[in-house]
């Protein structure tokens, strides 16, 4: 596993903090792997997800540290959502 999915699960972690999603997300950050997001957590995996949402590993680090914010990112093209777009909405609202 990589350094970049290790602190990326960490830093989704401490933003869920309990906090129940609804669902399935799979982070798959080009590159470094892939992130399952539950209402058990983050962990590395790969496992099929509810939406997926796919980015480089600048564009996530940037989501996860507030520096941009998700909608924006998907918006310009940085982040790509495959499935379950209410879903992916009320994450976005979590993450910013």
């Amino acid at each position: 596993m990589s350094d970049t999915i290790t602190e990326a699960v960490s830093a989704l972690n401490a933003k869920m903090d309990g906090q129940d999603i609804g669902g399935t997300v799979k982070f798959d950050i080009e590159g470094e792997g892939t992130i399952i997001m539950d209402d058990n957590g983050a962990r590395a995996a790969d496992e099929d997800a509810d939406v997926t949402m796919t980015a480089d590993a600048d564009t996530f680090r940037e989501i996860l540290e507030g520096e941009m914010n998700p909608t924006a990112a998907f918006m310009s093209g940085k982040l790509s959502i495959d499935g379950d777009m209410g879903l992916a909405m009320k994450l976005a609202g979590v993450l910013s």
